[in-house]
């Protein structure tokens, strides 16, 4: 029988070449790695800009996540790259812009903010980030031992954080050498597989094949992150599973 996913994720999940797309679209990269893995079928829970505080909230709180665990073949932690953005506000600060009210002054707060991020992003030398490193595997560490109360015998992979050439970050990503170290070291310790990004849409994203936001990937780059997402599974998955 072949293995069902479940992957928690930011919107690389589910964003291609010219916006983002329905869960159960076939180029997304989930979908293209639960095919190659004998096409099991895969749950996606995942949402814009969402990091690894954001997946273990939905962990914890979603009763459709609780009902899946229950039935899946394995876990994808497909999160960790928007953690290594630039943040010139803090992060409730920037998600309560959403809030503001009357609608003309959340719209000239939005503008003003999107104007002031590029700008800020250099100057700043991309610092503050959306999550440090450390609190990324705090949450990440808190996830994979809570699955593993549950589930002991389940499978949890994840991902080492993507690039991007993005304009509205002032095409600034100091921090992601730093955490990438930091999450390979902590894959090992909490033996959980983990996905190089980086080395597999790197080159798609920085020489300008992806989306033009810079930042998301087109359909070469969903497809090489699910069959390299696959071939990464495959060899943990048990064998009647494959």
């Amino acid at each position: 029988m072949a293995p069902r996913l479940l992957v928690f994720g930011d919107s690389l999940s589910f964003h291609g070449p010219d916006g983002p797309h329905a869960a159960d679209d076939a180029r997304l990269w989930p979908n293209v790695a639960a095919e190659a893995l004998g096409g099991g079928g895969v749950g996606l829970v995942a949402g814009f800009g969402w990091t690894a505080r954001d997946a273990w909230w939905s962990l914890i709180g979603d009763p459709r996540v609780w009902a899946d665990l229950h039935h899946v073949d394995a876990v994808v932690l497909a999160v960790g790259s928007m953690d290594t953005l630039p943040s010139p506000l803090p992060t409730y600060l920037r998600t309560g812009l959403r809030y503001l009210r009357p609608d003309p002054l959340r719209r000239v707060a939005r503008k003003a903010y999107l104007a002031a991020q590029p700008r800020l992003a250099i100057a700043l030398r991309g610092r503050p980030v959306v999550l440090p490193s450390k609190l990324t595997i705090q949450y990440l560490d808190t996830a994979v031992g809570a699955l593993r109360t549950l589930r002991p015998e389940l499978p949890i992979f994840g991902m080492l954080p993507s690039v991007h050439r993005s304009d509205s970050y002032g095409r600034v990503h100091t921090a992601r050498a730093g955490a990438a170290a930091a999450l390979a070291a902590w894959g090992r310790r909490a033996d959980v597989p983990l996905l190089d990004l980086e080395a597999v849409v790197g080159d798609h994203v920085l020489s300008g094949r992806g989306n033009p936001d810079g930042m998301h990937w087109g359909w070469e780059g969903h497809a090489a992150v699910g069959a390299e997402m696959a071939r990464l599974m495959a060899p943990v998955l048990r064998p009647s599973a494959t």
